[in-house]
């Protein structure tokens, strides 16, 4: 294993008024661990009376992605060994990281250029100013795992148009950057050649004096999203109470992206997804971003502590990789009429702020 010492986990340095935050896991896609969330809460708390600090930039070293997500394979260990706890205290950390960078007084920037799924999203998803490009995949692909998206992903899918919020959620399907503007996870369209020069221009460049007018001089236009096209059959079949709803309304209509769909559906944990849809919906209806954390928060430490799906779901898709999980329980039609509740209603030990 690489030494941490020598090989910092998050590059920190400041380049003329701007405070850089690297995520410095290549290997791993820059998937984030407690040491990466120590540093990163640290760093954001000494910089916030900085006054040399003006603007914070996030990205990722290497060229596959920014993050792809929390180091999950490391939790499955915690939970197998009987040391919940220390799960626990990394989501606790993490929202906590979420809700930092949300409320932050000094504009952050966040460069999701390439993989940013899952605890990538809580990092860029809640910057000020979020840029994404040709290579972003951005996706909270956590159902493919048995579990419900968390870091702040339900509040901005419970805001994307329409109902695309509860296929996205459901799904885990991944959207390009055209598709991240239109849903409202991104905010400028930068190509991956011109990133080097837009942090070269935040770090230096005095006119125009703000960063949101230093993107605009590297902002494009990307080629449209293809998904309002498909909105009429998503908002149709998304807007079902139930999940088995959902996948009788997408059969229903007989299309080739709706059975393709339902079928995906039919695959996934059917706890995580009924989980899933009162998440999204719950966090729809909220109060804001922590409101939305706080609900995460209950359903996450209930799959930690109390449901078997979780551990499952990362022990067939990233620890044995047989892809052959075993849920609980293993049907939508098994599924009582309000199997999110227990999730919804859990209770943690410990308050998350």
């Amino acid at each position: 294993m690489t030494d941490s010492a020598a090989s910092p986990r998050v590059l920190v340095r400041t380049e003329g008024a701007l405070g850089r935050l690297t995520l410095n896991r290549p290997e791993a896609i820059n998937a984030l661990n407690a040491e990466m969330i120590e540093i990163l809460i640290d760093t954001l708390a000494a910089w916030r009376d900085n006054t040399d600090v003006q603007i914070v930039l996030i990205d990722g070293a290497g060229e596959r992605g920014m993050c792809a997500g929390g180091d999950v394979r490391a939790l499955h260990g915690q939970i197998v060994a009987g040391h919940a706890e220390q799960t626990v205290e990394f989501f606790r950390a993490e929202y906590a990281l979420n809700a930092m960078i949300a409320e932050y007084p000094k504009p952050v920037v966040a460069f999701a250029d390439g993989i940013t799924m899952g605890g990538g999203i809580g990092l860029a998803g809640h910057a000020a100013i979020r840029i994404v490009t040709e290579r972003s995949q951005l996706a909270m692909p956590e159902t493919r795992i048995g579990f419900t998206p968390d870091v702040g992903g339900t509040w901005l899918l419970g805001r994307a148009p329409g109902r695309f919020g509860e296929y996205f959620g459901l799904t885990g399907a991944a959207m390009n950057g055209a598709d991240a503007l239109y849903l409202g996870f991104a905010d400028h369209f930068v190509p991956s050649e011109n990133l080097e020069a837009l942090r070269e221009a935040l770090a230096f460049r005095a006119d125009p004096t703000g960063p949101s007018e230093i993107v605009l001089l590297f902002d494009e236009t990307p080629e449209p999203s293809q998904l309002p096209a498909s909105r009429e059959w998503i908002d149709e079949a998304f807007a079902a109470d139930t999940v088995s709803e959902i996948v009788d309304r997408l059969q229903a209509l007989g299309s080739t992206e709706a059975a393709a769909a339902a079928d995906l559906l039919a695959e996934l944990a059917p706890t995580g997804l009924a989980v899933t849809l009162d998440a999204v919906r719950e966090a729809r209806a909220s109060s804001g971003l922590r409101a939305a954390l706080e609900g995460e928060y209950r359903r996450v430490l209930w799959f930690v502590n109390e449901h078997p799906d979780l551990v499952e779901g990362i022990r067939a898709q990233l620890v044995d990789k047989d892809r052959n999980p075993k849920w609980s329980p293993p049907t939508l039609a098994e599924l009582t009429s309000d199997a999110g509740a227990p999730a919804r209603d859990y209770v943690p030990q410990a308050p998350l702020f």
